[in-house]
Parts: C-alpha cells; structure tokens; sequence
C-alpha cells in the first residue's frame, strides 16, 4: 500500500502552518511589539486556515501570509486604544532572539527594541508594509496584493516609514561597541557615578521605564542627559544593592537581566549611536517578563 494515501488533508495543512509559522509569527511579533500577541494572530491564522477551502490555493504560504498579516493589521488597531490607557511609558514586549536571532525572517531586520518602538508611530499599515519588505523582502507587487493597494501606494508606504526612523534615529554603531558602552554604563549606574553617566549619555537621551502600573517605575519618560543622569545616581543606592545581574541577548542586542530575591525585577537595553547611548529602555512590567524568562529557561 502506498502510504502517501494515508495523509489526511488535515496532516497536509498542518505540516504547511508549521512551516510556515515562524515567519507568521516574525511578522506579527514586528507589528505587535508583542509575543503574546503575536501568538494570537497565528493561533487565529491556524484557525481561519483550517476551515479555509485550501483545494484552491495555489501557495499556501503567501495565503498564510496574507491572513496573518490582516489580521495583525486589525490587532494594532484596537492595541493602539488600549494603549493609550496604559500606565506609563509602554514599550515592546522583549524576545529572547538567542535561539533564533532572525525570528522567521530574512533579514533581522524591525526586531531592536528601540526599532519596535518608534514603529508604533505609524500606522498599522504602514508598519505592515514596512515589516514585509525590510524585514522579509516581499515585492512590492505582492505587499500590494496583501495589503488590498496599488503596488504605487505600497511603495509610498514603505517609503514614508522608511523616512520616519531615518528622522528618529541616528545611524547605530558596531555590536561590540554598543555592549562596549552598555557595559561602562550598567557599571556607573550601579555605583552612581554621574561623571562616567555624562560620558556616555547623548545630550537628548530619553529614559523609558516600562512597569505597567504594577512596579515603581518612573510613570513618564525620563528625558535629557542632566536629568536621566541625575535619576539614574538618585535611584542607585535603592535599585542595585540587592540586585543580581545577568547577561543576556533580547531582540537582537546585547541586554541585561536585573534579579533581586530569584525574581527578575528588569530587563535593561539601550539603543546606541555615534552620540552615545540615545534611549535606555527598563523593561520591568511583571506580564512582560514573564515570557521572555520561560523563554530563557527553556
């Protein structure tokens, strides 16, 4: 008996989600800032694709693609309301890209967390478009079929969000420089020493705590090199006594997991240019680091 007949066309499309899902889940995770969210879109993929008629489709991947992608479009939208209810500053839910530093991507691209950040400034399809051809390097003349638009529109899209991280973000520096200064800097954090802080700091740094409402994290961005500096020393001697420090890799950059009592209390990045250390980014919302740990202990 030839046991090609015994495959269910349920076992066939189940082998064809699972291969195709980790660039499901790149894609949404780059549009959502977050791995819970993200999940949901290809659960909800998963579902739409198995009571799909798939005798008509020709590629099951671009059909694949272009559910989730929709869908994730339609998440951002109602993420942006809840959003703006969110207590503090909100920043992406951090992934730990050790195990897979391009998250189902061809290029790992969209992923840094300061990235994921100023992309929440555009709309969601926008970053969609964005997403598709820097990350995953769609056609232009494919983005437009996924995203119901003229290939013109498409490529206007792509390059509006283009323009706008250009104008956000200054040109990054080497990975070993970058964990160069992320070093000198957790050292002058945790021993407070302003004079090392200024060195390393840009003039227009901005300091995000993101705590959800849940930790005594600072409820509005820290902004300026005099005045992140000036927090950073204030809080030393209650922030890092009691701490146990971790190096780890979170969303393609070197970061540091902060422990106090076997708990993890934060994770710290920080996006680094010419001008030094541009924003610092304290990740200390409990729902936050909740994914990326079991993520590390597995």
């Amino acid at each position: 008996m030839d046991a090609g007949h015994d495959v269910s066309p349920l076992d066939t499309a189940t082998k064809q989600f699972v291969a195709a899902r980790p660039r499901l889940f790149g894609i949404a995770y780059r549009m959502l800032g977050s791995a819970v969210e993200a999940e949901d879109v290809c659960q909800d993929t998963w579902v739409r694709w198995q009571n799909a008629d798939r005798t008509n489709v020709v590629e099951p991947v671009a059909f694949l693609t272009t559910v989730a992608t929709r869908l994730a479009i339609n998440t951002a939208q109602s993420a942006r309301v809840r959003r703006e209810a969110y207590v503090g500053p909100w920043l992406p839910e951090p992934i730990d890209t050790g195990a897979d530093p391009q998250v189902g991507a061809e290029r790992t691209e969209a992923v840094e967390m300061a990235v994921l950040l100023l992309l929440e400034k555009l709309n969601p399809v926008e970053r969609a478009a964005y997403v598709l051809r820097e990350a995953f390097d769609y056609p232009y003349r494919e983005l437009a079929d996924i995203l119901e638009t003229s290939e013109a529109n498409t490529r206007q899209l792509v390059s509006r969000a283009r323009k706008h991280l250009a104008t956000e973000r200054r040109e990054r520096v080497s990975r070993d420089e970058h964990q160069r200064l992320l070093k000198v800097f957790l050292t002058a954090a945790q021993t407070g020493d302003l004079k090392s802080l200024e060195q390393v700091l840009a003039a227009d740094v901005v300091s995000y705590s993101d705590g959800g409402g849940v930790r005594g994290a600072s409820r509005i961005p820290v902004v300026g090199l005099p005045h992140v500096s000036r927090y950073l020393v204030a809080f030393a001697p209650r922030f890092w006594p009691e701490a146990d420090i971790r190096w780890v890799e979170a969303n393609g950059r070197p970061a540091v997991l902060v422990r106090s009592g076997g708990n993890a209390v934060a994770l710290l990045t920080v996006d680094v240019s010419a001008e030094g250390i541009d924003r610092i980014m304290w990740v200390m919302n409990p729902a936050k680091l909740a994914p990326y740990m079991a993520s590390l202990d597995n």
